[in-house]
């Protein structure tokens, strides 16, 4: 008996120090994460004039997308847009970076695309999957009313058969 008391107080011992360990990773590992978001965030000078012209882009991207949400063709011209606008992001930050001084006080576009990506690429597929779920949801609702419409023509067809 005192062997199983013994075997279960090192295991509870050993839970113990996982837990902790695991405790102590979860708090240190968000801790970078942040710190480098926030080293990014504080890098850029937001006040320049282009990027708040490409704020006010995605902006005005995803106001008309909500705005067109009942036409779904405008919707995928826009979702296709935006895709485009992601594909072509590698060979975007390939010309701005060798024309940044035209328009921007220091180089931001680092060669593994990293700024880019974040200020264009990600916000482009924000508003992609916005408009992919829109999607969905309108598909879902035709589907329904495609059925509803085929079920009151069944039931028609059924109550004419018994007349």
């Amino acid at each position: 008996m005192e062997e199983l008391r013994s075997a279960m107080e090192d295991h509870m011992e050993q839970m113990a120090d996982l837990v902790q360990k695991l405790s102590s990773e979860l708090r240190s590992g968000l801790r970078p994460a942040y710190e480098n978001f926030m080293g990014f965030f504080h890098a850029i000078d937001w006040t320049e004039p282009w990027l708040m012209g490409l704020m006010a882009f995605h902006i005005a991207l995803l106001i008309v997308a909500i705005l067109s949400r009942k036409h779904i063709n405008f919707q995928m011209f826009l979702f296709l847009l935006a895709l485009g606008g992601v594909y072509f992001a590698e060979r975007l930050n390939k010309i701005l970076g060798d024309n940044w001084k035209s328009f921007a006080s220091q180089n931001y576009f680092d060669p593994h695309g990293i700024f880019l990506s974040t200020l264009w690429s990600g916000p482009l597929l924000v508003i992609a999957i916005i408009i992919l779920m829109n999607s969905l949801f309108s598909l879902c609702y035709l589907i329904v009313r495609w059925k509803r419409a085929e079920l009151r023509h069944r039931a028609r067809l059924s109550h004419n058969k018994q007349d």
